[in-house]
């Protein structure tokens, strides 16, 4: 039943993914084909996966908010796009495809990015049964974890760390950013959405860290001991840029007993919540286990 909801709510992202894409058809081709290569280059669709099981958590159906859901797939499309690049991390390879400026060009690269960034602002506006204020929550959540106190904060960190050794309270300042910052932002704004009280975003907040840190920390060892093909990107790009991460300032067997440990304090977060956060409960479990 969990790999069956997410398969086919990752389908239901897919497909509006494409319908809200559409609805801009004044866009210059190049910078639409750049803007598509990379957000239907398929992937997880985790972060709007967990915005839909958030308002599941709050016994709202998620698949209300596939719209909010599909905008915040377009914020970390723009992330991945710029992540990517030369001056930021270098790679050539996402998802088993080329990366985009190797495609497109570093300039169609950057303007795909920032296109895409602002695209989901407009769609999040076109999210209906919600009323403004409650909007206005939701887009405050989406802009903070998108900007210097979220991902390009934790971007500029990283930036800053390199061939350095850093401490691991910089660390998991960097990776809160850099990856955890949207993780929280889909969350929260799917338990905001379904009309979450304070004690359940509370417990969803801490939640939505605990896998951000389970996340990445698993996201660390598979850099070390995953599989290539199975990543769809090359292994070992840590070591070879000489970057700080759980395992170098740990050790694989510590690194893998702190996601562990991350993973356990997701599911008691949850402890309050019934059946309906059976998902969530399944999906931070099975961070430990994954291999791409």
């Amino acid at each position: 039943m969990f790999k069956n909801l997410w398969k086919n709510r990752a389908a239901l992202v897919e497909k509006n993914l494409l319908v809200e894409l559409n609805k801009n058809p004044a866009l210059e081709k190049k910078l639409f084909d750049a803007m598509k290569y990379s957000l239907m280059s398929g992937g997880k669709r985790l972060r709007p996966i967990l915005l839909m099981a958030a308002a599941d958590a709050v016994k709202v159906n998620g698949e209300n908010f596939l719209t909010a859901a599909s905008a915040i797939e377009m914020i970390h499309a723009y992330s991945l796009i710029h992540d990517d690049l030369p001056a930021m991390d270098n790679d050539d390879y996402r998802r088993g495809k080329l990366t985009n400026h190797k495609v497109f060009g570093e300039a169609t690269a950057i303007l795909a990015g920032d296109a895409l960034l602002t695209l989901a602002f407009e769609v999040l506006t076109r999210q209906e049964n919600v009323s403004p204020e409650i909007l206005l929550k939701v887009i405050k959540e989406f802009s903070t974890a998108a900007g210097a106190a979220g991902m390009v904060g934790g971007q500029s960190i990283d930036l800053e760390s390199e061939g350095k050794k850093i401490s691991m309270s910089t660390l998991q300042k960097m990776h809160l950013g850099k990856t955890g910052a949207l993780f929280k932002a889909a969350i929260r704004s799917g338990a905001i959405l379904a009309g979450a009280n304070s004690m359940q975003l509370d417990a969803l907040t801490i939640y939505a860290e605990k896998f951000g840190l389970a996340f990445q920390i698993t996201d660390d060892i598979l850099d070390v001991i995953g599989d290539e093909k199975n990543l769809g990107k090359p292994v070992g790009s840590d070591a070879k840029n000489n970057k700080s991460t759980y395992v170098t300032l740990t050790s694989i067997d510590t690194a893998k007993n702190l996601a562990q440990a991350a993973v356990d304090d997701a599911v008691d977060a949850l402890k309050n919540f019934g059946a309906e956060a059976d998902f969530l409960r399944e999906l931070v479990k099975y961070l430990l286990g994954r291999n791409k």
